[in-house]
């Protein structure tokens, strides 16, 4: 089983060759049809279960298929289906899911998808494009969906303020210059660099 093997070659599978992003708590590489979302922090792990759980829920309840399944969890690593992420919008690196309900690609349910989610979920930043990614009929899909206000409030700030996660903020990168997300931990951190030259 697919799932299997990523589970046990994990340290070959996710090396650089394989990374498509990173977020302040979780990295991630693609292997196939499937993700692996590393946790760089508890809280990593946390959105990892969250995923689990509101994926389960939601595939019993007839909204699965608005969501990128979560098919394995542990302490380390969560692994889902791989969606292509949403494109940019002029230049911006993530922005606003506009509000309308005609919207292209909105899928079926979505509105009441989006609701059950803050409802029961208490789901934080869900109109982020960021969250999104496409399938097949370029309908979005949820592809990062466990954190919640509460975790954000109780744990993410926290530990932003501390410097123990970074704050992700759209600069000119000092080594390369080009203008993207750029980590920074905390307000005593002065290392304006991105990803791609070097900065975790």
């Amino acid at each position: 089983m697919i799932i299997t093997e990523i589970v046990e070659n994990k340290a070959v599978m996710c090396t650089e060759d394989h990374f498509v992003g990173i977020g302040s708590t979780r990295k991630v590489y693609r292997w196939k049809d499937y993700v692996v979302k590393v946790n760089l922090h508890s809280i990593g792990h946390q959105q990892s279960i969250r995923e689990l759980e509101i994926y389960e829920y939601m595939q019993a309840n007839g909204f699965g298929e608005l969501f990128a399944p979560t098919y394995y969890v542990d302490e380390e690593i969560c692994i889902q289906q791989y969606f292509p992420e949403l494109p940019m919008m002029d230049h911006q690196s993530r922005y606003d899911i506009p509000e309308q309900s005609d919207f292209r690609k909105f899928p079926n349910k979505y509105k009441e998808c989006v609701e059950l989610l803050d409802e029961k979920f208490d789901i934080f930043n869900i109109k982020d494009s960021s969250n999104y990614g496409l399938n097949e009929k370029s309908e979005l899909v949820f592809i990062d969906y466990g954190m919640s206000k509460k975790l954000y409030e109780d744990a993410w700030v926290p530990a932003a303020e501390n410097g123990d996660v970074p704050q992700i903020d759209v600069l000119a990168c000092d080594k390369c210059g080009i203008v993207k997300e750029i980590r920074m931990y905390g307000e005593a951190d002065s290392l304006v660099r991105c990803h791609s030259c070097g900065k975790e």
